[in-house]
């Protein structure tokens, strides 16, 4: 009689200790074995034992259930899956092979996997193309988006919560402090080297917040803020984002994000001392980035936020983008159409910061249908901290509608019906003027006429509607 089968589960032993950041060699001193045999464990050259199970459940805190169940035959039956494809139609794949492949080399068999679900992705994508409609396949970060746009950026139940925690944190000191004293948890600094490129990580075995050592204070506070926030408010970021009823793990993960974002934020700008300071001081970012002890971004990020009744301050739009007008953020608390659209038009000047940096540019905005915002952007820098570490400069831009315009400092005796706007648009494909010379594309629904005998300034000559 056979006896049980061995336990492999050396990928699933790797991703563990990559996400809790830790070394073979340290991960062998928690478990109490050599380095080497750490390595034979991840390459499934050696199977665990139900004591070496144990030992991992206990030292890093996980369920077991968390740990059990076959990989290698979980592998299997997704590659048998993958390979009947017609793709592979031609090609004897006997099943014992694709069993061993899923056992003995697991890693191979997730990049196939991975490569696989990537191609079927844009065979979909490419077949709406083709039907002559838009791509149907989810996009996570514009879902992620949708989520937080559709409640305007502000979620007061975290906020109400956040204002209870920021009393203790000004109590206790700081985020570091508060962590310290209520969760015991110990802050430390350490090289990057020894991060192993992460800026923050959370030891939970030695409970110990770890920080790389080269970042700036303000940048560490709110790391240390976000770790007060999963502590505390785990629960309540959970159920909201169970709200969202969301398909894809990864739209999941990033409105968790985002939401842990929002509370280490109201941690360190509390809404009532926040919305108090912004209009004593007329919306001066950079103001009150200094009296909060947070960075013009963080400070701009918030300012979208301030939509609590009774106490509503001016709306704002956010956006960041990069040098190359790659938008990485969104957030809409002013119902500005470039939310779910645009940022990408020339004549608008938050792309003119790459070439003065950390000078405050401000532009009066108007759209085709008349519509009139105002915008302050600025560049932010995030990494550094070192020769040779990488650093990463992006422009950020917060826009309101015009008639708030006169409330901030930056558009100080300015008459929002009498001053110049820059005509922009949303984004060229839905821009409908005929004679904007920094157009890049035809917009969507108009003939570009021939050039036969004329050609205009404009890069398109567009026909009558």
């Amino acid at each position: 009689m056979s006896g049980p089968k061995p336990l492999y589960m050396g990928p699933r032993l790797k991703r563990l200790r990559r996400e809790l950041g830790l070394t073979q060699q340290a991960m062998a001193a928690d478990l109490e074995i050599s380095p080497s045999y750490v390595a034979l464990l991840e390459r499934n050259q050696r199977p665990f034992t139900a004591d070496l199970v144990l030992r991992l459940a206990r030292a890093y805190r996980l369920d077991l259930d968390d740990l059990g169940g076959d990989e290698g035959a979980d592998y299997g039956r997704r590659l048998q899956d993958v390979l009947r494809d017609p793709i592979f139609a031609d090609i004897d794949l006997p099943a014992l092979e694709v069993a061993d492949l899923a056992t003995s080399f697991p890693g191979i068999s997730e990049a196939l996997l991975r490569l696989h679900g990537a191609y079927t992705r844009e065979q979909a994508a490419l077949a709406d193309l083709s039907a002559g409609g838009g791509s149907q396949t989810p996009d996570p970060v514009a879902e992620a988006r949708r989520f937080i746009s559709s409640r305007r950026n502000w979620f007061p139940s975290l906020d109400a919560r956040a204002e209870g925690i920021a009393a203790l944190v000004a109590e206790a000191g700081d985020p570091k402090a508060y962590l310290a004293q209520r969760h015991g948890i110990r802050t430390r600094s350490l090289p990057d080297h020894v991060m192993m490129g992460a800026i923050r990580r959370f030891d939970r075995h030695n409970q110990q917040l770890l920080l790389v050592d080269t970042l700036s204070a303000n940048t560490a506070r709110f790391q240390a803020a976000l770790q007060v926030a999963y502590q505390e408010c785990r629960g309540d970021i959970n159920a909201i984002t169970r709200e969202g009823g969301f398909v894809s793990q990864t739209t999941s993960n990033l409105v968790r994000r985002a939401l842990a974002g929002y509370v280490a934020a109201a941690i360190l700008m509390p809404y009532d001392a926040f919305a108090r300071a912004v209009e004593d001081r007329r919306y001066d970012i950079e103001a009150v980035a200094r009296l909060f002890g947070t960075s013009f971004e963080q400070t701009a990020h918030r300012m979208t936020t301030l939509h609590k009744p009774g106490a509503e301050k001016v709306p704002f739009f956010f956006l960041r983008l990069d040098a190359a007008g790659n938008i990485s953020k969104r957030l809409d608390g002013a119902g500005f159409p470039f939310a779910s659209h645009g940022g990408g038009c020339p004549l608008w000047n938050v792309h003119d910061c790459f070439a003065a940096p950390g000078r405050v540019h401000t532009q009066w905005l108007e759209l085709p249908d008349g519509q009139r915002f105002f915008s302050i952007a600025r560049t932010v820098e995030s990494g550094g901290g070192g020769y040779r570490q990488p650093r990463i400069l992006r422009a950020v831009a917060l826009a309101c509608a015009a008639e708030h315009a006169p409330r901030l400092i930056y558009a100080e005796g300015a008459d929002p019906r009498r001053v110049e706007a820059a005509p922009i648009g949303v984004s060229c494909r839905l821009c409908h003027r005929p004679d904007c010379a920094g157009r890049a594309l035809p917009p969507i629904g108009r003939e570009v006429m021939a050039e036969d005998y004329r050609r205009g300034a404009a890069p398109f000559g567009l026909a009558e509607s």
